[in-house]
């Protein structure tokens, strides 16, 4: 039972057991003299970064910790609806790291109530995204939580202080202080930062690369696989129905082993840097393409430009942390109503790191052989373009003739 009274000497810590949040936990009772509670979010990051976390939290001081199995609410709530949208950020992004946070919040905001929390704690540098995402978050869902950010605020300013101040309160961290990446995972991908990776004239080391085999090494023969879609929504591989989390998880599986998925990217941080980082999104990709490729098969034209276009505005909201925010619910409304025929299955080639859609079919499809063919069509006559194509042209030819008694070159 949720306890209804916010206590003021209660934090809920975001916490993954990895080396900051580690030294969150002693840093918070020492500074601010706050019990400590921690809840982990499961998004398929892998159990070995689960594992133990409960033992791991109690042993740096927390008072509590639990671990929450978000994967399926992940897939269902976050990706599919942004999947819908075909949402990419700067056209290369699949936003995987940026679809998690949301989740997580909530789920430390949960806790929080639970608790009786007035505080809530995240791990989130002050350079970075994810602050704005957690905090974001915090506000739609409780904006009487107040938000301690210690990366803000601290003495620590590197992964070597972090490192000697786990060190100085007896905490076992895995981290050492070579220069390595840092890495994020969940079902639907995982990113790489830092590292050699921060020079971006650098090749991302043949190391970076954890899930997708290197696609020079990847079969020599092509693997076509069917993805099953419903309203947009993808529930079958080769004809066999899955459940949402297995379903991502073999397409990673399938696409990984034909080196799909990885990118390599310079994008602009909403706290206005340029960041380099390299993302691994096998069975996403896959997705993605099958999609878009079903959705130019049911949708029609103005609609299917229009949805390309806020296709960019849903990326910049989920992107920046906005995902709790009325215009992104707005937005689901239309992409919904825009898949709902958007049922079918495309068939993509997998090979040397490409997925390529070869072959779509569905029940709603607007294609009609009749109309498109190139021989003679029974609902089709080409007398009538002449008409069309000098009414369309209309606006053209009034401008060209006014400029040419102007003396003025229409080619220029």
């Amino acid at each position: 039972m949720a306890d209804t009274h916010k206590h003021e000497n209660r934090v809920v810590l975001a916490y993954s057991g990895g080396l900051d949040t580690s030294v969150i936990i002693p840093w918070l009772r020492e500074n601010h003299g706050l019990e400590v509670h921690c809840v982990a979010g499961n998004v398929g990051q892998g159990d070995h970064e689960l594992e133990g976390l409960e033992a791991k939290a109690a042993a740096t001081g927390a008072a509590s910790c639990r671990v929450v199995d978000l994967r399926r609410e992940f897939v269902e709530d976050c990706i599919w609806p942004t999947l819908r949208a075909l949402a990419i950020y700067e056209g290369r992004y699949l936003l995987g790291t940026s679809m998690a946070r949301p989740i997580l919040a909530k789920a430390q905001v949960d806790y929080a109530r639970e608790v009786g929390a007035a505080w809530v704690a995240h791990g989130c540098t002050g350079k970075g995204n994810d602050q704005v995402r957690f905090e974001l978050a915090y506000r739609a869902l409780d904006p009487d939580l107040k938000v301690i950010a210690p990366w803000r605020h601290w003495e620590i300013r590197s992964r070597e202080d972090a490192i000697d101040y786990a060190e100085r309160h007896g905490i076992k961290v895995a981290a050492t202080k070579t220069k390595i990446y840092s890495r994020d995972a969940n079902l639907w991908h995982i990113s790489h930062e830092g590292g050699a990776l921060e020079e971006p004239a650098n090749s991302p080391p043949d190391d970076v690369w954890t899930w997708t085999v290197d696609p020079r090494r990847a079969p020599d023969t092509p693997r076509v696989v069917a993805v099953g879609f419903e309203q947009g929504v993808p529930v079958a591989i080769d004809g066999r129905r899955f459940d949402a989390v297995a379903l991502v998880g073999e397409l990673n599986r399938i696409a990984g082993e034909h080196g799909v998925g990885r990118v390599d990217i310079t994008e602009n941080r909403l706290v206005g840097m340029k960041s380099r980082g390299c993302y691994e999104t096998p069975g996403g990709t896959v997705i993605l393409e099958a999609a878009r490729t079903l959705r130019s098969l049911t949708v029609e034209r103005d609609t299917a430009r229009m949805a390309e276009r806020l296709a960019i505005d849903y990326a910049d909201l989920v992107y920046t942390g906005r995902w709790y925010h009325p215009l992104r619910r707005s937005l689901d409304a239309f992409f919904r109503e825009v898949t709902k025929h958007a049922t079918g299955e495309v068939r993509v080639e997998l090979f040397k790191g490409r997925a390529t859609p070869i072959g779509a079919a569905s029940p709603f499809s607007l294609y009609s052989e009749d109309l498109a063919t190139f021989g003679a069509s029974a609902r089709y006559d080409q007398a009538d373009s002449a008409g069309f194509v000098k009414l369309y042209g209309l606006p053209g030819a009034v401008a060209a003739a006014r400029d040419a008694a102007a003396g003025e070159d229409p080619s220029a």
